[in-house]
């Protein structure tokens, strides 16, 4: 997917025009592109509209306006968006008692090992791949960027059946989701190469 450039990002006082409409379409194209993956974790596929849509909210939050802090936003926020044959998203473990947040941490160590989350289209899975510095050997972080690696049979498989499953099968937790056919269509064209 081709990075966000720095052209496309609006200056302050013309986000703030434009931040209403922006605002409302990126947040119905999020509800085909959030998952919950059981009780505990949500998956929100990432695309150059959501990743515009943080990029611009975290400038507007921080008045974040030099050209080079601007950037260095986009150099942070453009390794959420997927490579070509891929589809990534944001992984959060959501633990909304302040007592049990550690505790399910600890509980989930391990998840970003191979095999522990993976997509499944046909019979085909493909494992989450984990980005770096999200975790150590005794702890976890709460959100994850991830990518699934589908290829061309991936595509093959999505375009066929548009059919798929997110699964989890670790110690600390199981569950798996059929994806809803709106989000499964969003995934398909975010593997078109747009």
């Amino acid at each position: 997917m081709k990075p966000i450039s720095f052209d496309e990002v609006l200056n302050l006082p013309e986000y703030e025009i434009a931040r209403p409409d922006f605002h409302r379409k990126v947040m119905e194209r999020k509800k085909r592109r959030r998952v919950a993956l059981g009780p505990l974790m949500t998956l929100v596929f990432e695309n150059r509209d959501t990743v515009l849509f943080q990029i611009q909210e975290r400038l507007r939050i921080e008045r974040i306006v030099r050209p080079q802090k601007v950037q260095e936003e986009l150099d942070v926020y453009n390794e959420l968006l997927p490579d070509d044959g891929e589809v990534a998203a944001t992984l959060f473990i959501e633990v909304t008692d302040p007592a049990q947040v550690q505790p399910t941490l600890d509980r989930m160590v391990g998840l970003d090992e191979p095999g522990k989350l993976f997509l499944r289209s046909e019979n085909l899975l493909f494992p989450a791949r984990f980005a770096a510095g999200q975790s150590r050997e005794n702890r976890i972080s709460a959100v994850h960027s991830i990518r699934f690696r589908l290829g061309d049979e991936g595509r093959t498989a999505l375009a066929h059946t548009g059919r798929a499953d997110v699964e989890v099968d670790h110690a600390g937790y199981q569950a798996r989701v059929a994806l809803p056919p709106e989000t499964v269509e969003e995934l398909r064209e975010d593997l078109g190469g747009s």
